[in-house]
């Protein structure tokens, strides 16, 4: 039963705390003690065990408990329900032994009702400005770049598209990528595969990559159909460069890190020393490097988020359900904000321990800025996932401006409601606060939009054009807006520039494989990368003639043709031995059942298939030789 407690005036109009036992009984508690002992102001007990009815107040209107409101008297002149005739006899029922009082006592200890407090450190004297007061202006940053922005390069030389492509695949790169795929194609050989192997070549290499970028340029239904020379498709190219079992072959076996230490890896699979992007890591981590090397960002930056689409399965996929690719392995770029050159990058696994100790919003962007690389002064604007007070104070600590929208619900973010937003705000209206160097600004679009920032004032009279219906015709109207709005929506866009230059003509293909998924999307960052630097070297030539011909597609169309022209010119390092004899040999495996193949004559002959461990080591036809049977001669015979 719960406890309820009253409070009545005795004659004398001393305060009597009463309060309910297990059986119902009202037990006096204390008459002599201040009521602020045992009930609050807010009229909350001390105890939370007592509970004090709604209905007792001092108009005398107090309900009455059956019990004793027989024993009230007229000759007081407030009457509580609990009041006797003779003020020095109360009723006999409110008393109880010394001990029984101090054990209540010891039960209602004094605790202290906090009051709640907000998820913002704002203080009373804080609220919201109107657009009309004035700001302070945050002093300016001082631009300081490690190196002057564009390509660091010798830009007075003359370079190609190859060229510039060669700068993110190197040679040493192409080369052990071409040793691990033969490396790869052995160990499937040895593991019973079936398929024609020739040793990789860089000639084969350059013809297989040019193959891929023309690809990009030409859909057609099935890869198949790229090898078809009648009507309709008439292609020439790539049959005529490779054939479509050559293409496949290197296809399937392509691997970009070695597979015996790829082996090694997977043994420390559930230990801290794994490395789940290791069969990525030579290609990844050089091409890292020279996206940071070959270009020096301009001052505004952007970082955002990447999906690479992907179907494969494997544990570091994500999905997005804002992003236009909805299932894919997630990366956090770093893009330059008016071209859309993608400065740095990385692939998010999974949760780990974070490198800074704040988060996954907090050290992505942290581990985005090598600040000996990229230099003092940059603006840099994020979105609400990134955005946070802590964050923007330590990178203006480093003299890095940030500008971003923020959640209202981020920790740090004002809190009072002095001169807030009305429910129905009209468009273009403006609050804002500044705490520091740090402002916070609300604004009323179609929607209430939150900005954060360390470089902007609150609002400078500039406006923004939008569409409005005023008596059902649309008109353009200026709307006022803050200057940081301006900026983000100027300057935020360059990730997503970045992400519109590689799906124009993207080199994806159907992979179920997740490190050929990232070979792909490295092309496209190569090939996208090296257009902005021929762009930046025609303005730097001056030329408006030649800056008018920087054309993507026109641009991917002459690094294809160029690859080609590369792999005619180039020379196999090791050639394997090209036999010139018909002559049979074994298929190299230790399990018989994996090493027969189908004879080629018998099932041409419409005999039984019969498998044969023989084939010729010249035409790459496996046929049976034996005491009873020898389709091998028979087959050259009529050949």
């Amino acid at each position: 039963m719960a406890s309820k407690m009253k409070k009545v005036f005795t004659a004398e109009g001393v305060l009597d705390i009463l309060t309910t036992d297990n059986s119902g009984q009202y037990i006096l508690i204390d008459s002599s003690s201040d009521e602020e002992d045992l009930v609050h102001s807010d009229g909350n007990t001390s105890d939370p065990d007592y509970e004090i009815p709604t209905s007792v107040s001092d108009d005398g209107d107090d309900e009455e408990d059956p019990q004793l409101s027989g024993q009230a008297s007229s000759s007081t002149s407030r009457v509580g329900p609990c009041s006797s005739a003779s003020p020095a006899q109360p009723h006999p029922d409110l008393f109880q032994c010394k001990d029984t009082q101090k054990k209540r006592k010891q039960k209602a200890p004094h605790t202290s009702v906090r009051p709640k407090r907000h998820r913002s450190d704002s203080g009373p004297e804080e609220q919201w400005h109107n657009r009309e007061d004035e700001d302070q202006k945050p002093q300016p940053l001082r631009f300081v770049p490690a190196r002057m922005p564009g390509p660091t390069f010798d830009t007075t030389s003359s370079w190609s598209p190859l060229s510039l492509f060669q700068l993110f695949f190197s040679s040493s790169v192409v080369r052990a990528m071409i040793d691990n795929t033969n490396a790869n194609a052995a160990r499937r050989l040895r593991a019973g595969r079936k398929f024609i192997w020739k040793e990789l070549t860089v000639k084969d290499f350059y013809i297989f990559m040019a193959i891929i970028i023309f690809t990009s340029l030409v859909r057609v239904h099935h890869a198949s159909d790229y090898w078809r020379k009648s009507w309709p498709y008439n292609f020439s190219f790539p049959g005529d460069k490779m054939t479509r079992c050559r293409f496949e072959s290197i296809l399937w076996s392509l691997h970009l890190s070695n597979p015996q230490e790829d082996e090694e890896n997977e043994k420390k699979k559930n230990t801290s020393e794994y490395d789940r992007l290791f069969k990525i890591k030579p290609l990844y981590t050089d091409i890292v490097t020279a996206c940071q090397t070959y270009f020096q960002p301009h001052q505004k930056i952007s970082i955002d988020e990447r999906m690479v689409a992907s179907k494969a399965r494997n544990s570091m996929k994500r999905y997005q359900k804002d992003k236009p690719t909805k299932w894919g392995y997630k990366l956090f770029v770093l893009a330059d904000s008016s071209t859309g050159y993608t400065w740095n990058f990385f692939i998010y696994t999974g949760k780990n321990v974070s490198t800074t100790g704040q988060g996954l919003r907090y050290s992505s962007v942290m581990d985005l800025l090598p600040f000996s690389l990229l230099g003092k002064g940059y603006m840099l604007f994020v979105d609400h996932f990134y955005t946070s007070p802590t964050l923007f104070k330590d990178l203006s600590s480093k003299n890095i401006g940030c500008c971003g929208t923020i959640r209202k619900t981020c920790v740090g973010f004002p809190q009072t409601t002095n001169n807030d937003l009305p429910k129905k705000a009209e468009r273009g209206d403006i609050r804002w606060l500044r705490r520091g160097n740090l402002l916070f600004v609300k604004w009323m679009d179609t929607r209430e939009v939150t900005m954060c920032s360390t470089v902007h004032t609150a609002f400078s009279g500039k406006t923004i054009q939008r569409r409005v219906k005023s008596g059902g015709v649309w008109q353009t109207k200026s709307i006022p807006a803050p200057d940081s709005i301006l900026d983000y929506n100027k300057h935020m866009g360059g990730v997503d520039l970045s992400d519109a230059l590689i799906s124009y003509y993207s080199v994806q293909q159907k992979s179920m494989k997740w490190y050929k998924k990232f070979f792909y999307h490295f092309m496209d960052i190569a090939t996208v990368n090296s257009f902005i630097l021929y762009k930046e070297l025609l303005k730097l030539r001056k030329d408006p003639a030649s800056t008018g011909t920087a054309d993507h597609k026109k641009f991917k169309e002459q690094l294809a043709e160029e690859m080609l022209e590369f792999a005619e010119c180039s020379t196999p390092s090791s050639p394997p031995p090209q036999p010139l004899t018909c002559m049979p040999e074994f298929y190299e495996s230790a399990d018989d059942n994996q090493t027969r193949k189908y004879c080629r004559r018998c099932k041409d002959a419409g005999f039984a298939r019969v498998k044969t461990p023989i084939y010729c080591r010249r035409c790459q036809v496996p046929l049976c030789l034996s005491s009873t049977r020898n389709c091998f001669k028979e087959w050259h015979d009529a050949k």
